[in-house]
């Protein structure tokens, strides 16, 4: 096992780092204080899924709405609740009553030091139309949890990929 000491940065980009840690090479977000993802869940049992190109799969990738916290100038201790209402209404313009974190885990150990928390959202009232920041082209997808997998089926025969938080999310959802 290595030590701490061992951590190398490699290449220092605008957005990551690439590290080492003994022989193992894997990035690292910078300027973020963590990672979050938001299981939404409307009254009437839908599920909110954000679908954006993501250049490095060359793809567009079906995914919960997610994004970064600490990453905003001014608010680099920001809170990982916060920064999930945040985010929610950024990508999907819906605004929770009811928050829960449900999780945290790695996101692909092997080649990233990223961290997730996942918080379940309920009570959702649509209050503005945005889907996403200026960075961002989101098409917000408002899926039935009733047949979702006929759903996600359809969205992969369309050449789309589906983010396996997803389904994470869905076994949360499937618990309210």
């Amino acid at each position: 096992m290595s030590r701490p000491d061992d951590l190398k940065t490699l290449f220092d980009g605008k957005h990551i780092q690439l590290q080492s840690r003994g022989t193992w090479e894997f990035a690292a977000r910078k300027k973020v204080t963590g990672i979050v993802g938001i299981i939404a869940v409307t009254n009437d049992r839908k599920i909110l899924l954000v679908e954006q190109y993501r250049p490095p799969v060359d793809a567009k990738v079906i995914e919960l709405p997610a994004g970064l916290a600490g990453d905003v100038p001014g608010h680099a201790t920001e809170d990982l609740a916060a920064a999930a209402k945040r985010e929610l209404l950024e990508e999907t313009g819906y605004h929770a009553e009811h928050w829960q974190m449900v999780c945290d885990g790695t996101t692909s150990a092997g080649i990233t030091n990223e961290v997730i928390t996942l918080f379940l959202a309920t009570g959702l009232k649509k209050v503005s139309d945005q889907h996403g920041d200026v960075t961002e082209s989101i098409v917000l997808h408002e899926a039935p949890l009733e047949g979702i997998d006929g759903w996600l089926a359809d969205q992969r025969k369309a050449g789309k990929l589906i983010a396996l938080k997803v389904y994470a999310g869905l076994y949360f959802a499937g618990m309210i």
